[in-house]
C-alpha cells in the first residue's frame, strides 16, 4: 500500500516514514502542501497523513483539493489541539486526527484501521478479470499469467497462490494467511508447503530469482508481492 506523508518538520517526517516502512508500506515524502499535491496527482496513493500547518498550502486546503477527486483515507497530524482545527478537518472529510506528540505505535494502528476500511471499499464482491502487477498480467477469465506478453505456465496451486498475492499486492502476507486462503484448511506450523510453491512461482516470474523484484521476503514475517515499476519511486 502507498502512503503519502506530508510534514514540514523533517525529524517527525523521518520518524513516521521509518515506522511505516517497517510495517511494509511504500512511503512518499512531502515537506510542503504543494509538494504533497504534486505527488498525489502523479502517484497512486492509498492513504495520506497530512500536517495541518505547512508552508505554501496548508493541510486543510490540500484535503479540500484531494476530496475533489478522491475518497482515500486522510489522517491529520498537528501540534495544535484546538477543537476548531478538529472540526474543520473532519468537516472537510478527514477520517482521523492525531495531535502531536503522538505514539508511533498508535499511528501505525490507526493507519492499519483506515486501510482495512479502504480494502473493504475497493474489493467488492465482483472481482476484476484482469490484475496487473508491474509486467505481470493475470487473466482470471482464462486462468492465465503473462509477463511481457509471454505465457507463464503455472500449476493449479501456484495459480491460486499468485492470484491471492496479486489481489493483496503491497501487503505483507504470512504463510498461515496464504495457506488458509489457498488450501482452505488449518495451517500446520512449520509446514513448508507454501514456501515450496512460492519458490516455484518466484523462479517463474522473476528475471533473477536470487535478486527478486516482485516477490519480496520479510524474514520472520512473511512475503509481499510488489510492483517493481512503482517501487522505482520508493523514497
Amino acid at each position: 500500500m502507498h502512503i503519502l506523508v506530508a510534514e514540514d518538520e523533517k525529524d517527525i517526517l523521518n520518524l513516521i516514514t521509518e515506522q511505516l516502512r517497517m510495517e511494509g508500506y511504500t512511503i512518499y515524502q512531502a515537506f510542503s502542501g504543494l509538494e504533497a499535491w504534486n505527488l498525489f496527482q502523479k502517484e497512486t496513493i492509498d492513504l495520506a497523513l497530512l500536517d495541518v500547518m505547512m508552508p505554501g498550502m496548508d493541510g486543510l486546503t490540500l484535503l479540500r483539493k484531494i476530496r475533489e477527486t478522491s475518497e482515500i483515507p486522510v489522517i491529520f497530524l498537528t501540534a495544535r489541539g484546538e477543537e476548531m482545527d478538529k472540526v474543520s478537518g473532519l468537516s472537510l472529510g478527514a477520517d482521523d486526527y492525531m495531535v502531536k506528540p503522538f505514539s508511533l505505535a498508535e499511528l501505525s494502528a490507526r493507519v492499519a484501521v483506515q486501510l482495512r476500511h479502504l480494502k473493504k471499499i475497493k474489493r467488492p464482491d465482483v472481482k476484476e478479470d484482469i490484475i496487473i502487477c508491474g509486467e505481470l498480467c493475470l487473466d482470471r477469465l482464462h486462468g492465465t499469467l503473462h509477463k511481457r506478453g509471454k505465457l507463464i505456465e503455472l500449476n493449479a496451486k501456484e495459480y491460486l497462490l499468485l492470484t491471492y498475492m496479486m489481489e493483496n499486492q503491497e501487503i505483507i502476507l504470512t504463510k498461515r494467511q496464504m495457506y488458509q486462503a489457498v488450501w482452505e484448511e488449518e495451517y500446520i506450523y512449520d509446514d513448508n508447503t507454501v514456501m515450496v510453491h512460492l519458490s516455484h512461482i518466484r523462479n517463474k516470474i522473476e528475471d533473477n530469482a536470487k535478486e527478486p523484484q516482485y516477490m519480496i521476503t520479510f524474514r520472520g514475517v512473511g512475503y509481499k508481492l510488489t510492483d517493481p515499476i512503482k517501487s522505482e519511486h520508493y523514497e
